[in-house]
């Protein structure tokens, strides 16, 4: 049985509040869960304490089990210090769509034309 801890979705439309859970990742995102490890609220400012809370020793268990974080809860034990600060590479991030190429592409010309005249 492989284990996740992962968010768990509650609160109402656009009001969202997440449980960090250790679940079988075969279960639904919102459905049954083994144990609650903590809670997430989005909604409070990025400095508040209240935003992300923990059960620190629960879930050094649950690692020490084989279970596995997803990214986002991967993050909240990065910054927690529970586990090594991974690097993280997303080489396309800065490369702009398709349309904003055209529309750059476009202006370089409008700017290179003035300058040949």
């Amino acid at each position: 049985m492989s284990m996740k801890i992962r968010l768990a979705r509650g609160g109402s439309k656009k009001r969202p509040h997440y449980s960090i859970v250790a679940s079988d990742s075969r279960m639904p995102r919102d459905g049954r869960f083994i144990e609650k490890l903590g809670i997430y609220n989005p909604l409070l400012a990025k400095d508040s304490e209240d935003r992300v809370k923990l059960n620190v020793e629960r879930v050094q268990y649950w690692i020490s089990q084989g279970a596995q974080p997803t990214d986002r809860v991967a993050r909240f034990l990065e910054a927690a210090g529970l586990t090594a600060k991974k690097v993280r590479n997303n080489p396309k991030a800065a490369v702009p769509g398709k349309a904003m190429a055209e529309r750059a592409a476009k202006k370089a010309a409008r700017a290179a034309a003035p300058a040949e005249e």
